[in-house]
């Protein structure tokens, strides 16, 4: 008896070991993929989370120690910020330049996904409940705006 408790131990444990092996060779995806600063500028007023912004020069960073699910973007002039929550996307090919995308009901348009130039893991930025509502309202479709990335 005592010997079929320590092999179903010693099963356990090298059954976790391998799980945390496995883990640690393909890590899942990151949340977010956008990495450093990156500029746009946007032609015209969006919705960026819960805050409207005015169009114009922005830059967008993810907030540090926000474990990758924060972003926030700041007009140019420092007058406009807004923080964003964001989730890991996909883009279906590595974008060639980095992009801004954007959903579009009627004449509002909402932040929607950032992607990187060359990686097609980027953020895709989480519903408000003003979006949900417009949105069941009529799809459009989307607007995509050239990003740059930033030099520091």
């Amino acid at each position: 008896m005592k010997l079929q408790k320590i092999k179903g131990h010693q099963q356990l444990l090298s059954f976790f070991i391998a799980l945390v092996f496995a883990l640690t060779l393909y890590p899942g995806k990151a949340q977010a993929q956008i990495v450093g600063e990156i500029e746009a500028n946007i032609p015209f007023q969006f919705h960026a989370g819960n805050v409207k912004l005015p169009a114009g020069r922005y830059f967008i960073h993810v907030l540090d120690n926000t474990d990758l699910t924060v972003m926030e973007i700041t007009s140019a002039d420092g007058s406009t910020s807004a923080l964003f929550d964001v989730q890991g996307a996909q883009a279906n090919s590595s974008p060639a330049k980095s992009e801004l995308i954007f959903d579009k009901y009627g004449n509002r348009y909402f932040l929607a996904k950032l992607f990187d130039e060359g990686n097609p893991s980027g953020s895709q930025v989480l519903e408000s409940r003003y979006e949900k509502k417009i949105s069941q309202a009529s799809a459009e479709g989307q607007e995509h705006v050239a990003a740059l990335r930033r030099k520091n």
